[in-house]
């Protein structure tokens, strides 16, 4: 039997509530109804969730999707050993069977015919069919099933399927209002209210880029990067070429118009 205490998660993470998400994901958690989290790349959505399985007091059990993983990757698969074979449940299943929050993030990056195995978790019925084991997984009351993907940077290509998207309720996530979001970055790493407030105000910069050159605006993520680096003795100027720019674009263009972003907002401030 899995010991579920090994998924708690043990310290309060930090996450600044915005509005009514944690309400909102408290009713749909009692009511064991699915969640699904969209918003852009490293806006929270993680944090979120590992935030909530804290306070709940639940197990989280996290998996990073990608388009190579299949369907044995989520429900599990015989292994061969030393005394012929066993069965190993995959992360799905461990959750389904123990009522832990199973978390599968960046799901649109999964091949749509390895997602579809999550479908009769997400209704009524709320089983998990192992059909190589011949068993059929009914879910542990205290089971939830969150999902989380960016709808601003899949293609067409890369959405799911219309038959997926209702099983699930929804929350909207984007970057935090700018002096919210400095406070969150001078919380998580340190650095005075005033330096956070203008790596902000350079992310700000290259967020109005997003679609006119830049696939993706810099992250809430990339600015604790920076802030990070500056608490490490780096000037503020390279620590937001390092970590704020050079990530998100190669373009020669985009970078010195970044750059020179960096450098109206750094001049009362020279580094």
């Amino acid at each position: 039997m899995t010991d579920k205490t090994q998924y708690l998660v043990r310290q309060e993470p930090y996450y600044q509530v915005q509005g009514q998400e944690v309400a909102l994901y408290e009713a749909a958690y009692h009511a064991r109804l699915p969640v699904m989290v969209k918003g852009p790349t490293g806006c929270g959505k993680s944090r979120f969730i590992e935030y909530m399985a804290w306070k709940l007091g639940r197990p989280l059990i996290t998996v990073a999707c990608n388009e190579d993983m299949t369907a044995s990757d989520l429900v599990g698969r015989y292994l061969l050993d030393a005394n012929g074979t066993r069965w190993l449940d995959g992360p799905l299943t461990t959750a389904a069977r123990i009522g832990a929050i199973c978390y599968l993030d960046e799901i649109v990056e999964a091949r749509q015919d390895t997602t579809v195995v999550i479908h009769p978790l997400t209704d009524h019925r709320r089983t998990l069919p192992l059909d190589k084991k011949g068993e059929l997984v009914e879910a542990h009351a205290d089971f939830q099933l969150v999902i989380s993907y960016n709808p601003g940077y899949q293609s067409l290509m890369k959405d799911l399927k219309q038959s997926t998207k209702q099983r699930f309720t929804a929350f909207d996530f984007d970057y935090p209002e700018a002096t919210l979001e400095a406070q969150i970055v001078a919380r998580e790493t340190g650095i005075e209210q005033s330096v956070a407030a203008q790596l902000v105000k350079v992310a700000q910069a290259a967020r109005n880029l997003k679609g006119h050159g830049l696939d993706e605006g810099v992250s809430t993520r990339l600015i604790v990067y920076a802030a990070t680096l500056i608490g490490n003795g780096v000037a503020p100027r390279d620590a937001c070429r390092m970590a704020m720019v050079r990530p998100i674009t190669d373009d020669a263009d985009i970078r010195a118009t970044l750059d020179h972003a960096i450098d109206a907002t750094f001049d009362a401030n020279p580094a």
